[in-house]
C-alpha cells in the first residue's frame, strides 16, 4: 500500500487523475472504474482538463460504475448513472455505450447483480478503480459489516450513510433505503486501486484503513491486503495517521523508476 499525503483536494485529484492518464496512455482500451460522491470530484475534474488541453483519449476506453440507488428513474438527476455522466462522461470524449452502471430498475434484482459482474469479466476486469471512502470506513456501499469476500449485490443503507446522503435531494425521504454496489471482492479483483480522501472528517476512517486492524467493521481496511493500491489524501485526512511522517518521506524520496 502507498500512502500520498498531500496538501488539499486539488493536488489530491490531480495526483489520482495522473495515475488514470498513466493508465490510459499505457493501455488505451483500460477500463476505469468510477465512483459517484464528493471525493471523485477533482479528479474528473482534472481529467476533463487533460483531455481538453492535452488531449487525453478516452475513446477507446470503458467505465464501469461501483453502485446504483435501487427504485431512481435513470433519468432522474441523482441516479448514479445520471451522476457519472454528468461528473465524468459528459466531459470527455468516452462512448457512452462504454460506460456501465448496475440496473437499480431491474425487476429482477439478483440477476441484475450477476449480469454486471459478468459484464465486468466480460470486459477483462478493471484496470483502475476510483474509489473515496465513506467516515465509517466504507467503500462503495458496503457498509460497516459487509462480507469482504462480497460481489455485487442488494445492500440495505446504514441511517447515517442515508443522511450523508440526503444533501443531493431535496430531503432524506426522498434518499433510497437500496443500492446494487460492487461487493468488497468484486473491488479487490481491480488490477490498480486508488483511494481518495480529503478533510478531516475522513480522517478516522483513513487511519483505520491504513494502520487498523483488517476488520469488516472497517471495511476499507481490506486494501491491506490488495497487491496495488495507492491511498492519496490530504493533510486533514491524514491527521490521525501515526507513520505520517514516514509517508511523506517515501513519497518525497520515491523513485524516478517507481509508478503509481
Amino acid at each position: 500500500m502507498e500512502v500520498v499525503i498531500l496538501k488539499d483536494a486539488r493536488e489530491v485529484g490531480r495526483a489520482a487523475a495522473a495515475a488514470f492518464a498513466a493508465t490510459l496512455r499505457r493501455k488505451p482500451d483500460a477500463v476505469l472504474g468510477l465512483a459517484t460522491g464528493s471525493s471523485p470530484l477533482p479528479v474528473y475534474d482534472e481529467l476533463a482538463r487533460l483531455h481538453a488541453e492535452d488531449g487525453l483519449d478516452f475513446s477507446k476506453a470503458s467505465g464501469f460504475a461501483l453502485d446504483e440507488y435501487v427504485g431512481l428513474p435513470e433519468d432522474h438527476r441523482e441516479s448514479y448513472r445520471s451522476v457519472i455522466r454528468r461528473d465524468f462522461a459528459s466531459r470527455v470524449n468516452i462512448d457512452p455505450a462504454n460506460v456501465h452502471s448496475p440496473d437499480g430498475g431491474a425487476e429482477d434484482l439478483e440477476a441484475a447483480c450477476g449480469a454486471y459482474e459478468a459484464a465486468i469479466e466480460a470486459a477483462g476486469g478493471v484496470d483502475i478503480q476510483i474509489l473515496g471512502i465513506g467516515t465509517d470506513g466504507h467503500i462503495g456501499f458496503n457498509e460497516p459489516a459487509s462480507s469482504l469476500a462480497s460481489r455485487t449485490r442488494i445492500k440495505t443503507l446504514l441511517e447515517q450513510t442515508r443522511k450523508d446522503n440526503a444533501r443531493f435531494f431535496d430531503s432524506i425521504d426522498e434518499v433510497p433505503h437500496h443500492v446494487l454496489t460492487q461487493g468488497v471482492g468484486t473491488i479487490m479483483q481491480a488490477r490498480h486501486v486508488v483511494l481518495v480522501a480529503t478533510g478531516a472528517a475522513k480522517a478516522e476512517a483513513v487511519h483505520g484503513l491504513v494502520e487498523g486492524p483488517v476488520t469488516a467493521m472497517c471495511v476499507a481496511s481490506v486494501l491491506q491486503f490488495h497487491p496495488r493500491a495507492t491511498i492519496i489524501v490530504d493533510e486533514a485526512a491524514a491527521s490521525s495517521l501515526r507513520l505520517a511522517d514516514y509517508y511523506r518521506h517515501v513519497y518525497e524520496n520515491k523513485p524516478a523508476w517507481q509508478r503509481y
